[in-house]
C-alpha cells in the first residue's frame, strides 16, 4: 500500500488579485478619491502593525500583463482572519474601485519525508521549521505565482509511487533549488482540499530574470518532467505604500 506523507501546516495564505475600475476611478470625484487612498492607506497601516506583532504577514505587487492590476498575498494564523481581511477590503472605500480578478486559498505546508531517528524531536516543534511555516512574506522587487498539481496518468501517476520514492525525487528537485539561494525565495503553500489545484508555489526575486532561470532548470527534473502540470502564472514588481499616490493620480 502506497503510503501518504504526513505535513507539517502554518499559516493559510489568500492569493487575493484585482483589476482596477479605472473608468469609475477617473469619474469620481477628487474627494472621493481622497477618501479611497486614505482608506487604502489605513487598511496597510494596519496590516503591518499586525506584521510587526508576527501574527501574520502581507505582500501587495502591481500585476504585469492584463490578468489583474494588483496582486495581495495574505497569511492569517486562520481562515476566518482571511475572510475578514477579504471582507474588509470589500468594505472600504478603495475596495469600491477593485474588481475581483483571480483568487487562490491554500496553507503553508512543509513535507515530512525523512523519518524521525528515535530521541530526536518532533522537527515541527524546532523554531527554524515554525519560522517557515509562519513566514514573514519578503518585500523583494517582484513576484511570482503559479499553481501546480502531480500527474495522475497511467504510468506517471504520482501517487502511485512508493514514499522513499516520491522523497528522493523531492529531494533532487531541491537541490536545483539550492543554487538559487539569496536569488529566489520560495514558498510552498498546500491547497488540496481547499482550492482547484494541489499546491501554490510563490517566488520572490530582486531580478525577474531569475523566475525564468529557476523554474526552466526545475522543469528538467524528474518530478516536474514526468509528474507536474501546471497552472497560470502572475507575475509583479512590488508596489510599496509610499507608491500608491503616483499610481493613482489621474
Amino acid at each position: 500500500m502506497v503510503e501518504p506523507v504526513e505535513t507539517m501546516d502554518g499559516w493559510y495564505s489568500l492569493h487575493d488579485l484585482r483589476t482596477i475600475d479605472w473608468n469609475s476611478w477617473k469619474m469620481a470625484s477628487e474627494e472621493e478619491r481622497k477618501n479611497a487612498l486614505h482608506s487604502f492607506e489605513q487598511l496597510l497601516t494596519k496590516w503591518e502593525a499586525v506584521e510587526e506583532e508576527k501574527n501574520g504577514s502581507h505582500v501587495l505587487y502591481k500585476v504585469v500583463g492584463q490578468k489583474a492590476d494588483l496582486m495581495f498575498m495574505f497569511l492569517r494564523p486562520t481562515m476566518d482572519e482571511l475572510s475578514d481581511m477579504e471582507t474588509e477590503l470589500n468594505k472600504s472605500k478603495m475596495g469600491e474601485f477593485l474588481l475581483p480578478a483571480h483568487s487562490y486559498v491554500s496553507v503553508v505546508e512543509l513535507s515530512k519525508y525523512r523519518p524521525q531517528k528515535e530521541g530526536e524531536p518532533d522537527p515541527e516543534t524546532l523554531p527554524e521549521t515554525q519560522a517557515r511555516l509562519k513566514p514573514i512574506l519578503p518585500k523583494w522587487e517582484h513576484i511570482c505565482f503559479y499553481p501546480m498539481d502531480r500527474r495522475r496518468e497511467g504510468n506517471e501517476n504520482w501517487y502511485t509511487l512508493e514514499k522513499d520514492v516520491r522523497g528522493k525525487l523531492l529531494y533532487e528537485h531541491s537541490m536545483t533549488g539550492r543554487k538559487y539561494a539569496g536569488k529566489v525565495k520560495q514558498i510552498i503553500t498546500g491547497s488540496i482540499g481547499l482550492d482547484d489545484w494541489e499546491w501554490g508555489v510563490t517566488l520572490f526575486a530582486h531580478e525577474p530574470l531569475q523566475f525564468k532561470k529557476i523554474v526552466y532548470e526545475m522543469r528538467w527534473d524528474e518530478v516536474s518532467s514526468r509528474y507536474g502540470e501546471f497552472g497560470e502564472f502572475f507575475v509583479g514588481n512590488h508596489f510599496p505604500k509610499e507608491k500608491l499616490t503616483d499610481y493613482f493620480s489621474v
